[in-house]
């Protein structure tokens, strides 16, 4: 059996990892509805009770938001859904977000004593389970908002800061992070957010079958009713800089623009129509709702045959996106083998069941068109040599190895840099040679006075949870800063 749980008084029950309910796999590729349909209250019960409540819990080490997983977990095992989730939110502002989209079998799931020689317990599910149970309550109690909030101000607030300016440039989980830190310290904080809509990449890069749009704005509520404020359409360092913010009353800003530039390969035929990057491709899907096809008849390709290049989780969700916008064939091409992957397992499996053909250990060298559109793909094998800086064996091109197979649309998806829009206007603001700013990852501090940064613009492309977790530190240090003044 998987595990077991103890308690005083009582016998050790042993019971297996709860699955999760999901879609068949041959309608949800029809269909942009979320794949993982989530725990039941029974299937939550179950599954907390697997929790072995340790004196000292490992898994809140593999948490960059520092939740107490492990009594939020006793109370789901007690029934007390509502007094999980507010020891839930007292840590994060986003659980029904960090359920789906974090990577727990590489953090707290990893840390977890019960995984050493079983399944460990499903810490992000049962965390998905008490958000959305509240999220998707029919008649709200009057006054519950109001009382999660204050449970997630508790022993914060101060009075003293009810007048102190804060801007947060960027809504994605770094920004809305950090923003709902500050305003549980009593802050006023304003986030600037250059699109129309909340969530930066949670909004215009994962899916809408990962993470329900509706799912994401519940969330981005709850931010707001702390008392923050968004606003739209603001792209700094176009209309107004940095200095502009500071110059205004804002004592402190944190910049958590993520990382939006797409790279290319640089091969021969990327310029021809068809060719795409990921974040254009997911933009157009998600934030523009091509997926709502034929209500929103926005551009996108709709081939039959797709190529998408890359193994993260971004190659992922532009793969399973060309299936379910019609493509038939769907060929991943990944240099490496499956075992370097940087995709979640889960999104690997959910690939495979949806369709989609890996064609590993294979590089693109270019793009071949006819008429200016995208018809074929030429590749070349690869082997793998001695490991690089990354860790992962090196790929090798396999000399003669070259073919070519039909496409109609190539999506590229191997990595994505920081937009030089706003650093460009702000010339006192060391970068790294990548373009990303340089901050100190504890504090946030970058090297112009009273400015933070944190999440993707400093650390390159990574996860929501790590930037959820600059966020958090970045709202501390921002804190201090404006009581100490030093610097």
């Amino acid at each position: 059996m998987a595990g077991e749980r103890s308690s005083k008084g009582s016998k050790k029950i042993k019971v297996p990892r709860t699955r999760m309910r999901q879609q068949d796999p041959q309608k949800r590729i029809r269909n942009f509805e979320e794949v993982t349909l989530g725990y039941s209250e029974e299937d939550a019960v179950r599954e907390s009770m697997r929790c072995l409540q340790c004196k000292k819990p490992r898994c809140i080490e593999g948490c960059p938001v520092e939740i107490d997983i492990k009594s939020f977990i006793d109370l789901i095992s007690r029934r007390q859904f509502d007094r999980a989730l507010e020891k839930i939110r007292e840590k994060n502002s986003m659980p029904a977000i960090c359920g789906r989209v974090c990577p727990q079998e590489d953090q707290c799931e990893k840390m977890c004593i019960l995984g050493v020689k079983n399944d460990p317990v499903a810490i992000g599910r049962l965390e998905r389970f008490v958000a959305d149970r509240e999220l998707n309550e029919k008649e709200e109690k009057e006054g519950e908002l109001k009382h999660l909030i204050k449970a997630a101000n508790k022993g914060l607030s101060s009075s003293d800061n009810l007048r102190i300016k804060v801007a947060v440039i960027g809504s994605g989980p770094a920004g809305l992070t950090c923003a709902g830190e500050l305003a549980k310290m009593g802050y006023i904080v304003t986030i600037f957010e250059a699109l129309h809509k909340p969530g930066g990449v949670l909004v215009y890069g994962i899916p809408e079958f990962r993470l329900p749009k509706k799912i994401l704005y519940k969330e981005v509520e709850f931010v707001k009713s702390l008392g923050v404020e968004i606003k739209f359409n603001m792209v700094v360092g176009k209309i107004f800089t940095i200095d502009d913010l500071l110059n205004d009353g804002y004592r402190s800003i944190f910049i958590s623009t993520g990382a939006g530039l797409p790279y290319f390969m640089n091969i021969a035929g990327e310029n021809l129509n068809g060719v795409y990057s990921a974040n254009e491709y997911l933009t157009r899907s998600n934030l523009m709702k091509a997926y709502l096809f034929p209500k929103w008849d926005t551009p996108i390709a709709r081939a039959n045959k797709v190529a998408v290049v890359g193994g993260g989780n971004v190659a992922m969700d532009s793969a399973r996106t060309a299936r379910r916008l019609g493509a038939e064939h769907v060929y991943l091409i990944y240099r490496r083998s499956e075992v370097e992957m940087p995709a979640r397992n889960e999104e690997i499996e959910h690939a495979k069941e949806e369709g989609i053909e890996f064609m590993l250990l294979t590089n693109p060298v270019e793009v071949i068109g006819k008429d200016g559109w995208a018809s074929r793909i030429k590749c070349i094998k690869m082997r793998l040599g001695e490991l690089d800086d990354s860790g992962r064996r090196r790929p090798i091109p396999v000399s003669g190895s070259e073919y070519s197979i039909e496409v109609e649309a190539v999506v590229m998806a191997i990595g994505q840099g920081p937009n030089p829009l706003l650093t460009s206007t702000t010339p006192d603001l060391k970068l790294t040679k990548r373009g990303n700013i340089k901050a100190n990852l504890e504090s946030c501090k970058t090297s112009k006075r009273g400015v933070f940064a944190g999440g993707d613009i400093v650390t390159g492309a990574a996860t929501v949870i790590l930037a959820m977790g600059a966020g958090k530190k970045a709202a501390r240090a921002i804190d201090d800063y404006i009581k100490t003044g030093k610097w």
